[in-house]
């Protein structure tokens, strides 16, 4: 699932670690979500998009 966390996170100026830190996660998973390699769970999904203040689909996008 393709995903705009990168963009997100570089217009805040927060590190993969800063956003992992924010939603109790590692870095590497944010990593992994960021290149596509993990689609996160629904809870998160939701925790991602809240904290961004945006739906789940402003943030993830169909492929």
């Amino acid at each position: 699932m393709k995903n705009r966390l990168k963009v997100l996170r570089a217009e805040r100026d927060w590190s993969q670690a800063d956003l992992a830190e924010r939603l109790s996660v590692s870095r590497q998973s944010i990593n992994a979500i960021e290149t596509g390699k993990y689609d996160p769970s629904l809870p998160l999904a939701f925790k991602i998009a809240d904290l961004f203040g945006m739906t789940i689909e402003e943030v993830f996008l169909k492929d």
